[in-house]
């Protein structure tokens, strides 16, 4: 059974920076691509970090150049640096190992597992 555990979340003022670990057990980990997501209060969870098992990367367009997601295969761990974070950033983050699809010239991502309990960021203006 995969568990996914979820920690560095706290408050920052915005500019500020946090680093998410996610440690993952119980799977083939370095075989997956890896999701980071957040949810706030009211929206729906939106992926806004991936890595595919060979290190490639892709992000949503509103962490661009602000958000890292980086993996340590021998540690099981992958990581969200979050630097330049705005009080939009608030929210709950929760990674998953995810299946790439594409369809009609567009990418979806199917989470594979159950989810952890994830991490709160709150980002004060």
């Amino acid at each position: 059974q995969v568990q996914l555990v979820e920690s560095g979340g706290g408050l920052v003022q915005a500019g500020g920076s946090l680093r998410l670990s996610c440690a993952v057990s119980g799977s083939a980990f370095s075989g997956n691509d890896m999701g980071w997501y957040r949810q706030a209060p009211g929206t729906k969870r939106e992926l806004v970090a991936h890595i595919s098992s060979g290190g490639s990367t892709n992000y949503t367009d509103s962490v661009k150049g602000r958000f890292t997601i980086s993996r340590d295969k021998a540690k099981n761990t992958v990581y969200l640096q979050m630097n330049s974070l705005k009080p939009e950033d608030t929210a709950d983050y929760y990674c998953n190992a995810v299946e790439r699809l594409q369809y009609a010239g567009k990418f979806y991502y199917r989470v594979l597992n159950a989810w952890g309990q994830g991490t709160q960021v709150t980002v004060s203006s």
